[in-house]
């Protein structure tokens, strides 16, 4: 068994996929309309989701937004410099939530960044 997709429901798709591929820089993968079923699935990650897992964003086209469910923490990404990745996303036009620097209580270098409908991503610098 492997994990295939975490699914985070989107507000605006467009918006959403041009903050995660162009300020993230992650591939679109596939994408689906549905127009039956009145929506539209997305598929963005780092590499082909038959090596790697991927995000489905699903978007509701009668849907404007979401709120950020108290239970969901964050998507976690690893990346070789958190220092750098956070002035690349701000370079992009992203927001940077927690700067690149240890955790609280331990050594490892972590940072957080929001998605346009307020996910938090994890940037967990490799060791």
């Amino acid at each position: 068994m492997r994990i295939l997709h975490t699914m985070l429901r989107v507000g605006d798709l467009e918006k959403s996929l041009a903050f995660y591929t162009e300020v993230l820089g992650m591939t679109l993968l596939r994408r689906k309309d549905y127009p039956e079923g009145r929506f539209t699935l997305a598929f963005v990650g780092f590499g082909p989701e038959s090596e790697q897992a991927a995000l489905e964003l699903t978007y509701n086209w009668d849907t404007p937004g979401y709120e950020v469910g108290t239970g969901f923490g964050h998507v976690a990404l690893e990346v070789p410099d958190a220092y750098a990745a956070c002035a690349q996303i701000k370079q992009r036009g992203g927001v940077v939530t927690r700067e690149a620097g240890p955790m609280k209580h331990g050594t490892t270098v972590i940072a957080f960044v929001q998605d346009p409908d307020g996910y938090k991503i994890e940037l967990i610098q490799k060791r």
